[in-house]
């Protein structure tokens, strides 16, 4: 009796091992980026000062590889089948610093460890990075905190937004796009203001 109960135990959990073996793997997710803006036209005003773009702070949800994609604003999805070539703060962090080089008039633009004497940080936190609504909403705080003083100089909230024209990746991306080149080109414009 002992020994069909144990026989019956182990079947069992072979069949159940089996199962999970001929699950089908999950389908590769494609993989994209967003672009920054190479200012063609050139930009107004200007900088010698150098700065520091410090990788963003950003909640859990954001601070990965999936793209989010909100159905309301209390819950919190993944776009399926998509994924961002490399965490959501670490891009916005690569792209803006190649977005003030494109301008051809900041000093010079480095993120940590780059070897630069720095004059200012900018230091963001992204709050919103994800479609909601037909739209790729992007909401970063930002602080400009002087180097040589360790004061903070100015600081705001950037929101902008842009309306995705469809429901594929291809659509979220290319309003991305849109989004981080606004959000990107106001970043730029105000700092060269505060240095």
């Amino acid at each position: 009796m002992i020994f069909k109960a144990i026989t019956t135990t182990l079947l069992a959990a072979f069949v159940l091992s089996g199962c999970q073996l001929l699950k089908a793997p999950e389908k590769p997710r494609e993989t994209y980026e967003f672009s920054a803006p190479s200012f063609d036209g050139g930009v107004a005003g200007g900088t010698n000062a150098q700065l520091l773009v410090k990788l963003p702070t950003s909640l859990k949800a954001i601070d990965s590889e999936r793209m989010i994609l909100r159905p309301t604003p209390k819950i919190i999805t993944y776009v399926a089948g998509a994924q961002w070539s490399d965490s959501v703060p670490r891009l916005v962090q690569a792209k803006l610093v190649e977005a003030f080089e494109n301008t051809g008039s900041a000093g010079a633009t480095a993120k940590p460890g780059d070897g630069l004497v720095i004059d200012f940080q900018l230091i963001p936190d992204i709050r919103r990075f994800e479609i909601i609504g037909g739209e790729a909403v992007i909401e970063v705080s930002i602080k400009l905190l002087s180097d040589k003083s360790g004061r903070v100089v100015a600081s705001r909230i950037f929101t902008t937004s842009a309306a995705t024209g469809g429901n594929q990746p291809e659509n979220y991306v290319a309003a991305f796009d849109r989004a981080f080149s606004s959000f990107a080109e106001d970043v730029i414009a105000w700092t060269f203001r505060q240095v």
